[in-house]
């Protein structure tokens, strides 16, 4: 009997589609149980001058109302630098910055007091854009550099160069349940904080700086989120911390959830990018020398921006060798919220960027751009070393590259668009095979560690605790498999508990992709511990004097539901009844299991080393048609190969491929954020924020993985498969380009990211408004 490797459902799905699933705001309200409001500011910058607090306060029902004055703690947080406040103090820096608490009796009463709060501030023109913040100098952080060979030379000897400007937007993480917290006080001052957080290490951490407690004085708890996508690794804690400062200074339970609307325009997003390219190529497409430089939009604090552009650079050759290279990268501050993580985490921002130099390669070349992207793809005996100097091993990518060509009918669909694009005159079609390589690990070495609690009952029942948390990923299921199995039992058998501080401290955030191996391998040392102990027990059991048989615990076997040892196939002792002995015999049945991933010593000051334990890699083909007229764009197709290792739930990991493509592809055609000239987010809902629905997936949709049993290093020999999918959705993206180069054949279109259907039809006439200004750079019009 084994777990591992079946598509067993969702241990929340039938919660999920039934509405049975508990989330924060589902909790029965406590007797006594206040509702939080937020004041934010209605300002992008400027200067507080006077805050009038009277007439909220007469509003029947309000119990509390605060500000920064009244946080017995620092002020100041952030998971890199502490410089962002939990309450705005004498100026404010985004629209929605938080400056006011309200604690009412009903939520009427805390809305109604909200509308009656008076914020005075003197306002001071506001830094939108890249541009600007370049003007004021308005940094944050140093700047960073990976470089090798020697790419200014490189360049000027390559027979070809290209260079421009590439813009990418930001993206909302449009998860269902908004920010959410429930803080509940005792008697002695100290907190429970439920939340629905990636980080509740983070979530006590800060919310005992803030209040003036230890952190053992607070425990932070997450059953479950609906949805995050990493928009809840560090933005939980402002709720958080409001909760928890009304549940103290109240001594009554406090909860806050925030709206759609307030969710969307006071939190941070994917981070835009302004990146600058010069590629050098030869005459067959093979990328001599790259320089980059990427500016990133970080809003008005650091938060984690630091970090994503660390990624961002580790990512900005993809999935291809360049020998001659330099990556620069800086962050620039705005008066936006700060910007935070997103599946992904700037690897997309990076890759979309190669990926557009090697489309124009291939347009200036009239190449068709999978052999130029095949040309340029990492080698597997050599060619296969990152500019910061990690050996890329077992890479499966030409693999990848030439059975998804086979298998997609790719050089014969090539033909047909081509001949397609040569009749119609209403509609375009464009095709694109992209590829991803994506490093596994957080890029921070300390936070690449797990622990995991397992407790063994006399009933033969298993109760699991980790770090993990569990956002619809499927983490859970995961870890209650691999657990089942290491026992030999039935799933059934196995529960995953809510995640707590209480049970598992010091924990990272369950992101980066490395949830699973981080918790997982993790239970299972706690699991190998119990068993061994279990195993000490047991050959004491199955010895037989008259027969001469010893014990040996390494003969000792935990399958199907029994304990038994291998030389002696007729005895075997149920493990339920097993337990039972061995609590009786005294013999501990509980374990921590602590685990940190090897290997993993980057250095970000001299941009060298091995920030990665592995890379999940795949490639995708998107078939896209475009109207002309209109620049309508319908994915008419997408066929999707992926090494993700020996899967430990086929069916989770297919959803995860599935639903981080569509993620992707989302974020690259789609969602726009669209703001007012005094730093107002105008899209903030669904009815002006354009998520892929169900008529925008694939009209045909093949996803496949590709057998691989070497990545023995990993849990169960599996691959991270969270976040990689997301980028091969730049498959759309660069099918759309490629669409576009056919209005006008031999010139290279300007497109950016996300390529909404306006976007699309100013590209399409840009190039042909250019091609009738100067026909004679047109090598050929098919139209």
């Amino acid at each position: 009997m084994s777990n591992v490797g079946k598509p067993i459902p969702h241990d929340s799905a039938r919660g999920h589609v039934t509405g049975q699933a508990d989330y924060i705001d589902d909790f029965t309200p406590m007797k006594g149980e206040l509702f939080v409001e937020l004041v934010g500011s209605r300002i992008a910058r400027g200067e507080i001058k006077q805050i009038q607090l009277e007439s909220a306060r007469r509003v029947p029902g309000v119990v509390a109302i605060l500000t920064a004055e009244d946080i017995p703690g620092p002020n100041h947080f952030g998971p890199i630098f502490a410089e962002e406040p939990v309450l705005a103090e004498a100026t404010v820096h985004y629209v929605g910055q938080p400056v006011v608490v309200i604690a009412a009796e009903s939520r009427d009463a805390a809305a109604r007091a909200r509308n009656l709060v008076e914020i005075e501030i003197e306002t001071k023109t506001p830094i939108l854009t890249i541009d600007d913040a370049v003007a004021h100098d308005s940094f944050i952080g140093p700047s960073r550099q990976i470089r090798r060979g020697e790419p200014d030379r490189a360049l000027r000897t390559s027979p070809h160069r290209l260079s421009g400007t590439f813009i990418s937007g930001g993206q909302e993480q449009f998860y269902l349940e908004s920010q959410a917290s429930i803080a509940y006080p005792d008697e002695e001052g100290r907190v429970v904080v439920h939340c629905s957080t990636q980080n509740p290490t983070e979530t006590q951490q800060v919310v005992a700086e803030t209040l003036g407690l230890g952190q053992h004085e607070v425990v932070c708890v997450c059953r479950r989120m609906g949805g995050a996508f990493g928009g809840k690794e560090t933005q939980a804690v402002i709720p958080s911390v409001a909760a928890a400062l009304v549940a103290v200074q109240t001594g009554r339970p406090a909860r806050i959830v925030l709206n759609k609307d307030d969710d969307m325009c006071w939190t941070g997003k994917r981070h835009p990018y302004q990146t600058t390219y010069q590629i050098g190529y030869d005459d067959q497409g093979r990328v001599l020398a790259a320089k980059f430089d990427f500016h990133s939009n970080g809003g008005a604090f650091a938060d984690l921006s630091t970090s994503v552009l660390e990624r961002t650079m580790l990512h900005a050759e993809n999935a291809y060798y360049i020998q001659d290279i330099e990556i620069n990268a800086r962050i620039f501050r705005t008066n936006f919220p700060p910007n935070t993580a997103f599946r992904g985490f700037g690897g997309p921002q990076g890759m979309a960027v190669i990926e557009n130099a090697l489309e124009e390669i291939a347009i200036e070349l009239g190449e068709d751009s999978l052999d130029v992207r095949r040309l340029n793809c990492y080698g597997t005996t050599d060619r296969n070393v990152t500019p910061y100097g990690q050996v890329l091993r077992g890479n499966r990518l030409p693999e990848i590259f030439d059975q998804l060509e086979r298998t997609s009918d790719y050089r014969q669909r090539a033909a047909a668009v081509a001949q397609f694009n040569g009749a119609s005159r209403t509609h375009l079609k464009g095709l694109a095979m992209t590829p991803v390589k994506f490093g596994i690990s957080f890029t921070t070495a300390f936070l690449n560690q797990g622990n995991a609690l397992v407790n063994v009952y006399t009933d033969g029942t298993v109760q699991v605790s980790t770090g993990a948390t569990e956002m619809g990923q499927g983490v859970n299921t995961k870890i209650q498999q691999i657990v089942a199995d290491e026992f030999g039992l039935e799933i059934g058998h196995v529960r995953m508990m809510e995640t707590s501080t209480e049970k598992n401290h010091n924990t990272s955030p369950s992101a980066a992709s490395a949830t699973t191996d981080l918790n997982g391998a993790a239970a299972i040392r706690a699991c190998r511990q119990i068993k061994e102990r279990m195993a000490q027990f047991a050959a004491r059991q199955f010895a037989d004097d008259e027969s001469g048989i010893a014990g040996d615990p390494q003969s000792v076997r935990f399958a199907d539901g029994f304990i038994s040892d291998v030389r002696q196939p007729g005895q075997s002792i149920a493990f339920s009844d097993f337990t039972n002995m061995a609590r009786r015999a005294r013999v501990d049945l509980g374990a921590r299991g602590f685990y940190a991933t090897p290997g993993v010593d980057f250095n970000r000051e001299t941009g060298r080393g091995n920030p990665f334990f592995y890379f999940t890699t795949g490639c995708a083909v998107a078939e896209v048609t475009v109207d002309r007229f209109t620049g309508d764009l319908v994915v008419d197709r997408v066929d999707l190969l992926m090494d993700i290792g020996r899967q430990i739930n086929p069916g989770i990991d297919r959803g995860q491929v599935i639903g981080g493509f569509v993620q992707g592809m989302g974020y690259v055609t789609a969602e726009e954020l669209k703001y007012d000239e005094s730093g107002q987010l105008l899209s903030h809902s669904p009815t002006t924020y354009k998520i892929p629905n169900v008529t925008d997936i694939p009209r045909a949709f093949n996803v496949d993985f590709i057998e691989n049993h070497e990545n023995a290093r990993n849990v169960r020999g599996s691959k991270a498969v969270g976040e990689p999918p997301l980028m091969l959705g730049l498959s759309v993206w660069v099918a759309a380009k490629n669409a576009i180069s056919y209005s006008a054949q031999g010139r290279v279109p300007t497109l950016r990211i996300p390529a909404t259907n306006e976007e699309i039809l100013m590209s399409l006439t840009a190039l042909e408004k250019a091609t009738a200004e100067d026909p004679a750079e047109t090598v050929q019009d098919p139209i």
